[in-house]
């Protein structure tokens, strides 16, 4: 896949705790000057939506835990749709799922998704998950209406991860991407720093990369 092919499938993110508006608009440059969607902070929304109207704006709700109370989540993504988000991406409660509360999870995320006319993302925090919670929270993801499910935050902490790669990154793999793609479309997000990675996620069956290396990995991309 070249560069023109791949570039509209890759959110370039930034969302560090250290993110800065110059980042972001180091970010929001790129992404034009390559064609590539741009996921960044809430606050820099409104912003980004005027200086870069031609970039699809992704931003995160309930971010990066997920442990916001549902109305914090459902009235954040709306302020985010106003101020210009294209897209949003909603971190699951994990504890809820891990506890069995999955009617809790679905109605918080059905809320959000009911509020926006956006497309949302169900970040499902994957590396924190058994196969059975990764189910699950796919299966709370398809009954709240969400457009996609996302892979991880990228800040999942590694010693409490069960689930990796070869790599031992808490992110993005290979298994949990074919098992999400039984449900919705999947973003791989977490760990996806090369041309060969991003092209091994979508090969599993991803849909759409979050990458903050998105400039690198189409560099690596072949000649059209």
């Amino acid at each position: 896949m070249d560069q023109s092919d791949l570039a509209p499938l890759i959110d370039h993110t930034v969302l560090g705790p250290e993110t800065t508006p110059a980042d972001v608009q180091r970010v929001l440059g790129e992404a034009a000057e390559y064609g590539m969607n741009a996921c960044i902070p809430p606050f820099a929304v409104e912003s980004a939506a005027r200086q870069a109207p031609d970039v699809t704006i992704a931003t995160v709700v309930g971010f990066p835990h997920g442990q916001h109370d549902h109305d914090v989540k459902r009235r954040e993504g709306v302020l985010a749709w106003k101020a210009g988000a294209d897209e949003l991406d909603v971190v699951v409660n994990v504890g809820l799922l891990k506890a069995g509360e999955d009617d809790r999870v679905r109605a918080e995320l059905a809320e959000l998704v009911a509020a926006v006319p956006v497309p949302v993302k169900v970040i499902v925090e994957a590396p924190l998950l058994t196969d059975d919670e990764l189910h699950r929270a796919c299966e709370a993801a398809v009954a709240a209406d969400a457009t996609m499910v996302k892979t991880a935050t990228g800040f999942a902490d590694p010693n409490a991860a069960a689930r990796v790669d070869d790599d031992a990154t808490p992110g993005a793999t290979i298994a949990d991407v074919e098992l999400m793609s039984e449900y919705l479309p999947v973003k791989a997000s977490g760990g996806i720093g090369s041309y060969d990675r991003a092209m091994a996620m979508l090969e599993a069956g991803a849909e759409r990369i979050g990458a903050s290396s998105g400039v690198a990995i189409l560099e690596g991309a072949p000649e059209p």
